[in-house]
């Protein structure tokens, strides 16, 4: 039932062109495993064409998770608790990107991304705290580009089985995945010992 009516709404949203297609994305309740590989089947059905459609898609998918970082930074926790259902986030989802943001810090706003449970969430400890908004802007903009252009590529691709494009995407995402996790752990413990050589240093000077 939801997914229809998104699907209407993404298709109200395609009469204007490729600033319907960023206008929907700036939703975050709009999910953009539903708005890309639409606009890839639009592509190879002749109506737009590839690289402004993934330009579009892209700021869009920018645009969106600065209001969930607008919430996390203005509105705080119990904000973000009471009205993320309305941004289709859960606690679950926030618990994990609070303490991946505190585990590897204001790099996972491009890495968390790529993340299935928190790629959402991820926006809200991002601003609660308040982490710089260029900052995040630049790396969600930079996270967002090649995901959009591998949802907007299989969607031309499926065509009229555009559906299907959100099993491919895992697949395809999966080695990415593991590749984010070894990066993260690898980072994780570059902190670490960061801040047991500080510790270590404040020791000595006392």
């Amino acid at each position: 039932m939801l997914d229809t009516i998104i699907i209407s709404m993404v298709e109200f949203f395609k009469g204007f062109g490729y600033f319907g297609v960023l206008l929907a994305l700036c939703f975050e309740f709009v999910p953009a495993e539903i708005v890309l590989p639409m606009a890839g089947y639009w592509i190879s059905q002749g109506e737009f064409s590839y690289i402004p459609m993934v330009i579009a898609g892209t700021v869009g998918g920018t645009i969106g998770p600065l209001t969930l970082y607008a919430v996390g930074r203005y509105g705080g926790r119990p904000v973000v608790m009471k009205y993320g259902k309305f941004f289709l986030v859960n606690e679950k989802q926030i618990n994990a990107a609070d303490k991946f943001f505190a585990k590897y810090g204001a790099g996972v706003a491009f890495f968390g991304r790529f993340l299935p449970v928190v790629r959402t969430a991820i926006s809200v400890p991002c601003g609660m705290t308040k982490m710089s908004v260029w900052k995040f802007t630049i790396y969600t903009f930079f996270a967002m580009l090649p995901i959009t252009a591998l949802y907007v590529y299989l969607g031309m691709k499926l065509g009229e089985n555009w559906e299907q494009a959100g099993a491919l995407f895992k697949q395809y995402l999966q080695p990415f995945v593991i590749i984010i996790v070894i990066i993260a752990v690898i980072y994780g413990i570059y902190k670490y010992r960061q801040w047991l050589l500080e510790r270590k240093l404040r020791l000595k000077d006392k």
